[in-house]
């Protein structure tokens, strides 16, 4: 069709990022569920309708809107080898003119945890940015006792920025932040970490 521009996709060496589709809901509700424990510490609070097909339907096509108008890429991260979700990473409050930046914020499964996913997602999603949306600075936040996010980003090429006070609001309470970015033309070397 013309007109038409092709959805934004990511392969890696374990993994397809795509956007969510309506055909992932099961999927995905069951993951969630079952990752509660896991992701409520680290999450903003969940509404009383966050599992349910319609709130879902809700995300695939903000998820459509978000990556047409050029302002988010919100990926569902894809096991190849079966087709399952093992969580979501997204690039989101994409900036253009002087700043040319983007956020990327994810969660993964509890059962898909420490498998080395996320850091094989990020680097790719970083890749993305950089040479296909020809960003220049990707920044991301997380809680300062999250040492499994923090590790991630910092074995991802991210760099500790400093904290920002009361940056979210995570499970029902406002919590600082630690900052972390990755620039495309890095010459700031390593940093200590706060």
């Amino acid at each position: 069709m013309l007109g038409r521009r092709r959805k934004a996709v990511v392969e890696t060496e374990r993994m397809t990022l795509r956007l969510p589709q309506h055909g992932d809901y099961r999927d995905w509700s069951l993951l969630r569920e079952e990752s509660r424990d896991f992701l409520l510490p680290w999450e903003p609070a969940w509404s009383a309708d966050h599992l349910t097909r319609k709130a879902f339907t809700n995300r695939v096509y903000w998820a459509q809107r978000a990556e047409a108008a050029g302002t988010a890429v919100p990926f569902f991260m894809i096991r190849r080898e079966d087709g399952r979700v093992l969580g979501a990473i997204t690039l989101d409050n994409i900036r253009r003119g002087p700043a040319q930046a983007g956020s990327v914020g994810y969660w993964v499964g509890a059962r898909h945890a420490r498998q080395g996913y996320m850091r094989e997602a990020i680097g790719a999603v970083v890749h993305y940015a950089f040479h296909t949306l020809d960003l220049s600075r990707i920044e991301a936040a997380c809680l300062p006792e999250n040492a499994a996010s923090r590790g991630a980003l910092e074995k991802s090429g991210f760099k500790y920025e400093g904290v920002a006070q009361a940056y979210l609001q995570i499970n029902g309470r406002w919590r600082n932040h630690v900052l972390y970015s990755n620039l495309r033309a890095d010459r700031r070397g390593k940093t200590d970490v706060g």
